[in-house]
């Protein structure tokens, strides 16, 4: 008798459930359990890195991201502008400056800013100065892409009727469609805001002081310490989530909130 499609799925689903419980079980008796604690969840010997790790480490990660989130909202606003601007040469350089820094790995322009000016110029940044320029210049890349999505999506009769009512362009732009465009674009903003908090792992090539430390560089100082292991790294790890997984929630409800405003 033949079964079912229903069937066959059903049975299709608990065939994999039993393939999911095999793997598990192979996965928990072949592992050493002993070792792991030892290399990755030793609290007792990463009782050293606290509380620097969190009252400086993560405060500064958090510092970076902010300072390089708002250097590069801005620019990519204003670039943003450019690459929709009636003249070609503005067109020209938003395009050029785009898609240099979006081809660009991070880290270049890191070494470019943190070593290469100073040394070119005879000038020499503080650090968060450093970090600000680096990461939100890599940053408006992408920020203005997606600013300019967003002013394209808001309805051209927004302009119309500001300038019916005798506003001037620039005013109507900033603001009536400059807000829409930044309500239109909070999800992706936010994932940006996410990949600058992780980049700001790359502030070590710049060199900083102790007091400097982010939370990269805390937990890879952290792999010298006695019996250590790998525990510093997964504290670093186990902190960064503790920024990304609320703006992930963040950013999901907004994208539920738009999805509702749509309909």
């Amino acid at each position: 008798m033949a079964l079912s499609a229903r069937t066959r799925a059903r049975y299709w689903r608990w065939a994999q459930y039993a393939l999911l419980a095999v793997i598990v079980l192979v996965v928990v008796f072949a592992t050493d359990w002993k070792q792991i604690g030892a290399s990755f969840f030793n609290f007792r010997a990463a009782k050293t890195l606290f509380p620097d790790i969190i009252t400086t480490a993560l405060v500064n990660t958090i510092l970076y991201t902010v300072c390089a989130f708002v250097a590069g909202s801005l620019l990519g606003l204003l670039l943003a502008l450019m690459k929709m601007s009636s003249v070609a040469v503005w067109r020209w350089i938003a395009t050029v400056y785009i898609e240099f820094f979006r081809g660009v790995p991070a880290l270049l322009v890191f070494a470019a800013v943190g070593i290469g000016v100073p040394l070119a110029f005879q000038v020499r940044f503080e650090l968060v100065a450093s970090v600000t320029i680096a990461l939100g210049m890599v940053s408006a890349a992408y920020v203005a892409e997606t600013l300019r999505a967003g002013l394209q999506a808001v309805p051209p009769g927004q302009m119309e009727a500001a300038r019916s009512l005798g506003m001037p362009a620039w005013r109507a732009m900033v603001s009536i469609i400059i807000p829409q465009a930044f309500r239109i674009v909070l999800p992706p903003l936010t994932n940006e805001f996410v990949i600058l908090t992780k980049d700001t792992s790359l502030v070590y090539i710049i060199g900083m002081s102790a007091s400097q430390f982010e939370l990269t560089k805390m937990g890879q100082d952290g792999l010298q310490q006695p019996n250590m292991g790998l525990t510093s790294l997964v504290i670093a790890g186990a902190l960064y989530l503790v920024i990304t997984i609320p703006l992930g929630f963040l950013v999901r409800r907004l994208e539920a909130q738009a999805a509702k405003t749509k309909r």
